[in-house]
């Protein structure tokens, strides 16, 4: 079971490397450049940010297996709640975060304009997802 899963992995990343560099913005690796791709097509944000927070996590230098992404958009206007704006984006990565994609945890922030703005004018931010705390050993050690 584990060599099926690296194998469909392996055609993930291979089916993303090419349209990556087709989209590619600078400074992420294909996992990043197809999270950012699939997010600015489907929700046409005001404000998109993909952090790749995999170097907070007992994973191999460079992974990308763990995200944070920032969405603010005028197409959550409908999706009334955060858990409706988390079923929106998951099922846009819905590749991406299947059980053998490559993505192992993804945290979201999904706004309105609206909201994201009343949060910036009282002076708050988004900061990063807390430090790995050991895992469940799942994952490859660091090299």
């Amino acid at each position: 079971m584990l060599s099926n899963t690296i194998g469909r992995r392996q055609h993930y990343f291979r089916s993303i490397m090419s349209s990556a560099t087709r989209f590619s913005s600078g400074g992420g690796g294909p996992v990043s450049e197809a999270i950012t791709t699939k997010l600015q097509q489907a929700f046409s944000p005001t404000h998109l940010e993909v952090r790749n927070e995999s170097h907070m996590h007992n994973v191999p230098q460079n992974a990308e297996t763990h995200f944070k992404v920032i969405v603010i958009s005028d197409k959550f206007k409908d999706a009334k709640t955060p858990i409706m704006r988390h079923r929106l984006i998951n099922e846009t990565l819905r590749e991406e975060v299947a059980a053998d994609g490559p993505v192992h945890a993804l945290s979201i922030v999904a706004m309105t304009p609206d909201k994201w703005q009343a949060k910036l004018d009282q002076g708050e931010s988004v900061g990063p997802s807390p430090n790995c705390r050991g895992g469940d050993g799942s994952l490859p050690p660091k090299h």
